[in-house]
């Protein structure tokens, strides 16, 4: 049932790949050459960021009329509200962000983008744009968890947001395939929006991790 899904999301997870390695942050930090101080602002921009996505995958599943949609958004925004959560053990531990611009706008862009889609984005197109790019961020995540531990010290706890994105969640994808196909079936889903949804998301993804790559460069 959901082969044409599966297809749709392999393509545009093939687009994305070649883009995956521009990251320039989590290698700094996989070697031990990022600043301590890099983990402070990690931790206050993501604070910001897991409570405006909460919002967002609200919205999202209240603006989505097809079921499985609504699940997928539904499910989501528990997600973001735990990890917000387990971010105060890193902020304890890391002392205040002294950033100069707080919060940064390179690292801010990414919820006001999932906020657009929000309020603007097709439902199913922005299931597929959004998952697409989970498989790269549980990368970044588990290379950063390895590292706070390997080569910062920090504890499991501290450690925990990243932690629990690097996790693998069958259920949300079996949800997101079940969504992508409903719209597909329903004629409701644009292949090539849902790919600029996923190029874009990806965008600025990328523009949060080297925004903090440019001020704590190792």
């Amino acid at each position: 049932m959901t082969r044409s899904a599966r297809e749709l999301l392999a393509k545009i997870q093939a687009e994305l790949a070649p883009r995956d390695g521009d990251n320039r942050l989590v290698p700094l930090i996989a070697s031990g050459r990022a600043p301590h101080a890099v983990f402070a602002a990690l931790a206050a921009e993501e604070k910001l960021i897991t409570l405006s996505d909460w919002r967002s995958f609200h919205a999202l599943a209240a603006r989505a009329d097809e079921p499985n949609a609504r699940a997928f958004f539904g499910g989501l925004a528990p997600g973001e509200q735990q990890a917000n959560g387990m971010l105060d053990a890193l902020l304890a531990a890391t002392g205040p962000d002294h950033g100069k611009e707080l919060p940064r706008a390179g690292c801010q862009a990414y919820p006001a983008y999932v906020a657009w889609l929000a309020l603007n984005g097709e439902p199913a197109a922005a299931v597929a744009g959004i998952f697409a790019n989970f498989a790269a961020f549980g990368r970044y995540c588990r290379d950063v968890a390895a590292a706070m531990r390997g080569h910062y010290g920090f504890t499991d706890t501290e450690c925990a947001f990243f932690d629990f994105f690097a996790a693998d969640v069958p259920e949300i994808e079996e949800q997101a395939l079940v969504a992508i196909q409903a719209g597909l079936d329903a004629h409701r889903l644009d292949k090539a929006e849902a790919r600029r949804y996923a190029r874009l998301f990806q965008s600025y993804e990328l523009l949060f991790w080297n925004t903090l790559a440019d001020e704590f460069p190792g």
